[in-house]
């Protein structure tokens, strides 16, 4: 149960530890490292999750914190910012859609292993990809 709650805290936006790469749309106005908060509105899941992610031409991957687990991200952030991801942790797995633009995004996020849903924000913290 404490895995798929932490799943839900690689929603969104997005998460790939070992290199793991999702399908790229080649758009580098988004590039940079993100703040992702995610709230919950409903469900199983815990309160709300902040975590890091980085873009580098619509490919995401999450910025591994210490104790987290593997992750993986399929789906993509297009040029037009738009997000539509699918992200694996352990069984569970989250699927997050919404938008960026400029230095800020939205989007909701679901669950349904757990019954969960919510919202996410994201804030860019930087235009250079942290390793």
């Amino acid at each position: 149960m404490i895995a798929a709650h932490r799943l839900a805290a690689a929603l969104c936006l997005a998460a790939l530890p070992a290199g793991a790469v999702m399908a790229a749309s080649g758009s580098s106005v988004h590039n940079g490292t993100w703040s992702v908060q995610m709230v919950t509105d409903s469900g199983l899941c815990e309160r709300s999750y902040n975590y890091s992610i980085a873009i580098e031409d619509g490919a995401v991957r999450y910025l591994l914190a210490p104790g987290d687990s593997p992750t993986t991200v399929k789906g993509e952030v297009r040029p037009n910012g738009s997000v539509d991801l699918n992200i694996y942790r352990s069984i569970a797995k989250v699927d997050a859609v919404g938008r960026l633009a400029g230095g800020s995004g939205a989007g909701t996020w679901k669950l349904n292993m757990l019954g969960c849903t919510g919202r996410w924000t994201a804030q860019k913290r930087s235009s250079t990809i942290a390793s």
